[in-house]
């Protein structure tokens, strides 16, 4: 009788263990993911790969001019600047003079390509979440800053969503499902600095 009572507590502690390993490799420490988290997270993975293109096309349409807002002869291999319009002409209200004083300068230029490749490929791969949210959160905010105010609405504009919904995808770690996150997150230098995560 002691023999039973000994292994049924075995079996016990072997599937409490066994639901929380499964749960902390979904995200939740309490409860085995249910089909509406499971949804909320590929809706997420779908939101985060929508996002990352968005970048990488703006990368792509300004470096080669593909017609969309870059036409071929402004493009940045053609000796074309991705700054200098929208910050030169696009520009209004408080900020209006700071963003005109460096429209078209090498320096900004090369910032803003970088970041919008590098933003665009880590949202697109699920790597490094958390850096392309922090930074791509800020190119919003500045964005939104040159063209204040908002032509549509007193403050609010999309810019500021953009910018919320990527501290969102960081937050809930979404490179994790249909990206590289979880191998990402293995690394050891991602695991002695979780801030690369």
């Amino acid at each position: 009788m002691r023999h039973e009572a000994q292994a049924e507590r075995d079996v016990e502690t072997m599937t409490a263990t066994t639901k929380r390993n499964h749960a902390e490799t979904t995200g939740n420490l309490n409860q085995v993911e249910t089909g509406q988290g499971r949804a909320a997270r590929y809706v997420l993975a779908g939101t985060r790969l929508a996002l990352g293109w968005i970048f990488l096309w703006a990368f792509l349409d300004k470096l080669f001019g593909l017609g969309r807002a870059t036409e071929a002869d402004n493009a940045w291999i053609n000796g074309g600047s991705p700054t200098k319009g929208f910050l030169s002409f696009g520009a209004t209200g408080p900020f209006k003079d700071f963003y005109n004083g460096f429209a078209g300068a090498a320096w900004a230029d090369w910032l803003f390509m970088i970041g919008l490749a590098a933003i665009g490929t880590a949202l697109l791969l699920g790597i490094g979440i958390r850096v392309a949210a922090a930074t791509g959160g800020l190119l919003m905010v500045l964005m939104w800053t040159a063209v204040l105010p908002p032509p549509n609405n007193p403050f609010m504009d999309d810019h500021l969503i953009y910018a919320a919904v990527l501290a969102v995808i960081a937050l809930l770690n979404a490179g994790d499902t249909w990206g590289l996150g979880r191998a990402w997150a293995g690394l050891p230098i991602v695991r002695r600095m979780p801030w690369l995560r």
